[in-house]
């Protein structure tokens, strides 16, 4: 193991105040061990860029196999960890709470197995076609190609509106596609290959038979019932952190969420939850010489009516 020189990582601070400033405890498991692991093999990277890169030439015909796992966790500069693990940040939080710690780290790992071997696909179908040998020496580097295929999954499980690529308004589902465009015009040294592998990955979970893959060999478990997902709560101080639940009880159970989740919930929805705990933490500023309100939610008598209409139809 290298240890990188010294010197001012002027992206590393920034993305470390970054993940200081969303606050380590609001960041779930999965999504913070990826930040840590490729923080970690940046300051210490296990081999030279040039011995870690992915091509044809040094995986396929110098059998080196080995850069299907060093390439995804290894960056060029501290820029390009920077934007990387920023975009990994947001990602991971939204859909690691979507589908679960355990199953996310699944999608993780096998999506930087997969976008590798795509890639290598890709690369020698471009220098077959276009009888052009240097697309098999091209070596990339980089998370970026495991970001684009959580983009895609991102988009399809976030739908509607519009994403915003270089001040032009985009619909979510042709996003990623305007973004591998906008990316190598504005850094046409990107791997486009590598961002293109990334799309073609996520769309094979979600359009194709990767899902059914993985769930087959996860065995009886699967992304809908055996995974916990990760659930905001709230208190009257704000934001407070992750739980975790099973959307049908326990596995193989068809009971609904677990009923000490309303102790959290209040029944409300996560936007109404938001919304009263920012009134809460107002009325606690307003009032900080009065006596201290217990913790949790203090519904009004028409929420509270609301409340228990919602815990009969759940149980109905």
């Amino acid at each position: 193991m290298q240890r990188r020189s010294r010197g001012l990582n002027a992206g590393l601070i920034l993305l470390l105040s970054q993940i200081l400033q969303v606050g380590v405890n609001n960041i779930p498991p999965v999504t913070l061990a990826t930040l840590a692991i490729n923080i970690w093999f940046f300051l210490s990277p296990l081999k030279p860029l040039l011995s870690s890169c992915l091509s044809v030439e040094t995986c396929y015909q110098e059998k080196d196999w080995q850069r299907l796992l060093l390439s995804p966790l290894h960056h060029a500069d501290d820029w390009h960890l920077y934007f990387n693990m920023v975009s990994m940040l947001w990602k991971g939080i939204q859909l690691e709470r979507t589908l679960g710690s355990r199953w996310f780290a699944y999608i993780i790992t096998t999506f930087s197995l997969l976008t590798g071997v795509v890639y290598l696909l890709l690369e020698s179908a471009l220098a077959e076609f276009l009888d052009e040998p240097v697309f098999k020496t091209n070596c990339a580097v980089g998370f970026s190609g495991v970001l684009f295929a959580l983009k895609v999954l991102s988009n399809h499980y976030y739908p509607g509106g519009f994403a915003n690529v270089l001040g032009f308004p985009v619909p979510i589902r042709f996003a990623c596609w305007a973004e591998l465009v906008a990316i190598h015009f504005v850094s046409p040294g990107t791997s486009f290959a590598g961002h293109l592998a990334g799309i073609l990955v996520g769309l094979l979970y979600i359009h194709g038979p990767l899902k059914k893959l993985m769930e087959l060999c996860a065995g009886i478990f699967s992304s809908n019932t055996g995974y916990p997902r990760q659930q905001r709560y709230f208190n009257n101080s704000g934001y407070s952190g992750y739980q975790d639940y099973y959307p049908h009880g326990r596995a193989g159970s068809r009971e609904e969420v677990p009923r000490s989740y309303d102790a959290y919930t209040a029944g409300l929805s996560e936007e109404e939850q938001l919304e009263r705990a920012l009134r809460a933490s107002l009325w606690d500023q307003g009032n900080s010489r009065s006596a201290p309100r217990s913790y949790g939610f203090h519904l009004s008598p028409e929420e509270e009516t609301r409340r228990r209409r919602l815990q009969r139809f759940d149980h109905q």
